[in-house]
């Protein structure tokens, strides 16, 4: 089935790791690029009992086919010991086969110390769909109230359902295998307030107390988000600007419609109170996928003291560093520049940018202050992170 939208991701001439949420669309892109390649579906019984039972059966189904041939393991992570027999296959016949491995969950790799192939295999990243990849369908407050996932973005009567179907199918469910849960009241409650926490600092011992459960339980809840990729642990960046600043992470989902799902809020309007953390997610979301779909690579962090001064999100690569308000008013305030501006002029920051709601661009400055329309496509220029 081709895809409906098309997506900024293209296929390696390399084998490569896929990593990506569940349901962002890896399984429909490597259909549409890969159909032709011999397919390993880990979710579907007719490929999975067969490897279970021998991992040799890989070997074999692989080295029956032509020389230049493409292997598809999708979902790889339910059988991490393949990679022990995919390693061996690049060691003894070096680009004769290229392997793309799907991967939803990076924790059964990264935590079991399984063979991740490294020096042989490149990484690439599939995230929920960019305002890019909408195009004409992309609307802000759509995708707020109900985020970007391929499956939500195309369905109209029932995005709601399926929305409440990924948070009970998948999140407390499958991450709760994951998570090695006894109680699963707890990973549930745990959830509900990690949504409330979206976008704000983590404060493990009062997570701890909403939810009823011990520091190192939240510890690894959160552990077990990131590791299954819905999650991002945003770290502080110490820019020692001659005061005290704050050095905890912030967390965020990886799409703002799950996290009203999760808070049981998907189907009603989206409130003013919860709309600046969305909007400030799905910020992050856009600049995540920019910098892994170009190419471009760097670092996220945010900037904050114990007072009123904050920066949302800093990029830095090399010797530039790249400063992001993001503010859900419509209209613009000098002030919202105000801690940029500082950062500029003390040499901390190479360039700022605050982003809004409004209609208007505007320079308060050497801050440039962009309706998130207008920002979005200058994420696809080199406006954003160049080095002019």
């Amino acid at each position: 089935m081709p895809a409906m939208y098309t997506r900024s991701l293209t296929v390696p001439n390399h084998s490569f790791f896929l990593f990506g949420p569940r349901a962002t669309g890896k399984t429909t892109w490597l259909r549409e690029h890969l159909g032709d390649a011999r397919w390993f579906n880990l979710l579907l019984e007719a490929d999975y009992p067969p490897l279970l039972g021998s991992l040799r059966t890989l070997r074999e189904r692989v080295e029956a086919r032509p020389k230049g041939s493409w292997v598809v393991i999708d979902e790889v992570q339910r059988l991490p010991a393949l990679l022990n027999e995919v390693h061996d296959l690049i060691s003894r016949h070096g680009a004769d086969y290229r392997f793309a491995l799907s991967c939803s969950s990076a924790r059964k790799l990264r935590r079991m110390e399984v063979n991740l192939l490294a020096g042989r295999v490149i990484e690439r990243e599939m995230f929920p769909l960019t305002a890019n990849e909408l195009g004409a369908d992309f609307d802000l407050d759509t995708i707020l109230r109900v985020g970007s996932l391929p499956g939500i973005c195309a369905e109209r009567e029932y995005r709601i359902d399926r929305l409440r179907a990924y948070v009970h199918t998948y999140l407390r469910q499958e991450i709760q295998q994951e998570a090695l849960v006894k109680d699963l009241g707890s990973f549930h409650r745990f959830l509900r307030v990690a949504a409330l926490m979206h976008g704000q600092v983590i404060n493990q011992a009062a997570i701890a107390r909403d939810a009823a459960v011990s520091r190192t339980t939240v510890q690894r809840y959160f552990e077990t988000l990131v590791d299954t990729l819905v999650g991002f642990i945003l770290p502080a960046w110490q820019a020692k600007a001659k005061v005290r600043e704050v050095g905890k992470p912030k967390f965020y989902f990886f799409d703002p419609g799950v996290v009203r799902a999760i808070g049981e809020r998907a189907d009603e309007p989206l409130g003013d109170t919860e709309s600046g953390a969305l909007l400030e997610g799905f910020v992050l979301h856009e600049l995540r996928a920019a910098m892994s779909y170009s190419g471009r690579g760097g670092e996220l962090c945010y900037w904050s003291t114990p007072g009123s001064k904050e920066v949302d999100f800093i990029w830095a690569k090399g010797q530039r560093r790249v400063g992001f308000e993001i503010k859900s008013s419509r209209a613009w305030r000098p002030e919202y520049a105000k801690t940029l501006n500082e950062l500029l002029a003390s040499k901390y920051l190479t360039r700022g940018f605050v982003v809004y709601r409004g209609r208007d661009r505007v320079r308060s400055g050497t801050v440039s202050g962009l309706p998130v329309e207008e920002f979005l496509r200058a994420l696809r220029t080199e406006e954003v992170f160049g080095d002019s």
